[in-house]
């Protein structure tokens, strides 16, 4: 059983930036594909950004794209995600997610791939 903790978010003006952790304990970190997904007031829970088992392939939403940059410490368990040039539609809660995988290069976009979920963590972006 995999705990997956985020922290990070918080309240910032549009065009700043945040940079989220997400902690994970229990089970075999370098075994899971991660990702971060976020879900808006009213609105379906929509893909972010993901990462591969060694950090060496990512992928992003088109609405990220060049603003996000996610990335992972394996030996911290942990996965991060950067975000720049902030805007007042990024607002949501913010979840990491981890996928076990035996594959070393597989990145997850569709949320129902993962099977642990943290709690999330709140990012507001007022303009």
């Amino acid at each position: 059983q995999v705990q997956l903790v985020e922290s990070g978010g918080g309240l910032v003006q549009a065009g700043g930036s945040l940079r989220l952790s997400c902690a994970a304990s229990g089970g075999s970190f370098t075994t899971y594909a991660m990702g971060w997904f976020r879900q808006a007031p009213g609105k379906e829970r929509e893909f972010v950004t993901a990462i591969n088992r060694s950090g060496g392939n990512t992928y992003y939403a088109d609405s990220v794209k060049g603003r996000f940059t996610i990335s992972r410490d394996n030996a911290k368990k942990s996965v991060y995600l950067q975000m720049d040039s902030l805007k007042p539609e990024d607002t949501a809660v913010y979840h990491c997610a981890a996928k076990p995988t035996s594959s070393a290069t597989y990145v997850y976009s569709r949320s129902g791939s993962y099977d642990y979920w943290g709690q999330g963590t709140q990012v507001t972006v007022s303009s």
